[in-house]
């Protein structure tokens, strides 16, 4: 099994470098900021991400008829990479709807939706958590009900990022209102300028002060999103009526495989070293200490885990293989390394490692303290770790569920 990046993908990689490092000024880094906190791409940033798209590296494995390059997953990983390094921005499929619809879409939603999405026209916020239901999805109350060639949806949904300046929402109903859990969900997709849409911010712990333009998981602020009997075109529907449960787990599962979700988890391994290696008189005291040394080390380590993971649901992506447990695999271990590699970083920065974005003492801009505030949200967005191990002990391991209280124990398939 050999991960390595072939000589044509690193040329490239320097080749995404050096226009980064002409074009991403300290102006369009604003600008790009302004798009993190939920406000919009300035000026300059949108010129910058036209020049991007302009060379083909938005978006380059979907196919060309659609408006991709048709090239290999892998190359899309490295061009990823890079970019959200460099500005945290996703120029693959992260995020941004596409790959359900190109999963699961009818050809004349694949045409109208992804080049749209490609050229940044059309941006999706995506709609799963309900005040009720956050991470057990199965619960979604918000209904659509169909009349004739409309569906008209009614209910709330909440957390849902972006969604003040998104142009749709990748909405997970229940068509049928007689049905329970997985059975009788449908996904929409839905534009945001349709009457009886409200949505509402809810700001979070990084609003004040707000985060450094390298954290991850610092949003100012989320939404909850209100449907108060917004209607829509039937053909909006995604995947048939009914198997909504089937297309948003499709859907959840592409959108997690990227360079875009491996760095969310391991980019402050990478700043930890970089600072340990900087001439700051904090990191001089600390980089020749043993016990410190090998503490960094070991989360190393496991960062490297976490893009083997990654790279093993490229691969099967790539091979046109379906994800059993591999998906959730990967969302349980990355989150969870986050989280412990940020409390490591915080014990060992100490008090400095305490001061937030605007300190005059803290430690790189706060990235670590603003981190460590957001950590624990990477193991709740898009499906929470506890119901991914359910995920990975039954499809992974063919375990049965849980018994219910008062019913006899279940044994394993085939024992």
């Amino acid at each position: 099994m050999d991960f390595a990046f072939t000589p044509d993908e690193e040329a490239l990689r320097a080749k995404v470098q050096a226009f980064i490092s002409e074009q991403f000024t300290p102006e369009v880094l604003a600008d790009l900021q302004r798009h993190k906190l939920g406000r919009g791409f300035g000026p300059r940033a949108a010129q910058v991400l036209e020049e991007i798209r302009a060379r083909g590296w938005v978006a380059y494995s979907w196919p060309r008829e659609y408006g991709g390059q048709g090239g290999k997953r892998t190359t899309q990983f490295v061009i990823e990479e890079e970019f959200f390094r460099a500005a945290q921005i996703v120029v693959g499929g992260g995020g941004t709807g596409a790959p359900a619809i190109l999963a699961s879409g009818t050809e004349e939603q694949k045409a109208y939706y992804v080049p749209r999405v490609i050229r940044r026209e059309i941006v999706f916020c995506m709609g799963y958590s309900e005040p009720q239901c956050g991470s057990d999805l199965a619960g979604v109350r918000c209904r659509a009900t169909r009349m004739g060639e409309r569906y008209r949806i009614s209910g709330q949904k909440i957390y849902t990022t972006n969604a003040q300046v998104s142009t749709h929402i990748f909405l997970l109903v229940r068509t049928d209102p007689e049905s329970r859990r997985h059975k009788g969900l449908s996904v929409l997709l839905v534009p945001m300028d349709t009457p009886g849409i409200t949505v509402r911010p809810l700001l979070t712990i990084q609003n004040e002060p707000g985060p450094p333009a390298n954290a991850t998981y610092a949003e100012e602020r989320t939404n909850e999103v209100f449907f108060d009997d917004a209607e829509v075109a039937a053909s909006c529907l995604l995947g048939a009526e009914g198997d909504g449960w089937a297309v948003s787990q499709r859907g959840l599962n592409l959108d997690r495989v990227g360079a875009f979700r491996h760095l969310i988890s391991v980019q402050r391994d990478e700043d930890m070293v970089n600072w340990l290696k900087s001439g700051d008189a904090r990191a001089a005291r600390l980089r020749d200490d043993p016990v410190v040394r090998d503490k960094v080390a070991e989360s190393w380590i496991e960062a490297q885990v976490c893009r083997l993971l990654t790279m093993r649901s490229i691969s099967i992506e790539q091979r046109g293989g379906d994800f059993v447990y591999e998906g959730s695999a990967e969302k349980v271990f990355a989150p969870e390394h986050g989280m412990r590699s940020s409390e490591l970083f915080g014990q060992l920065l100490g008090p400095f490692g305490q001061l937030l974005h605007g300190s005059p003492d803290n430690v790189e801009g706060g990235v670590f303290s603003h981190s460590q505030l957001g950590a624990f949200q990477s193991t709740v967005n898009h499906g929470s770790v506890q119901v991914m191990r359910d995920q990975i002990a039954r499809k992974g391991l063919d375990l049965p569920r849980a018994p219910r209280p008062g019913a006899r124990p279940a044994t394993a398939r085939g024992a």
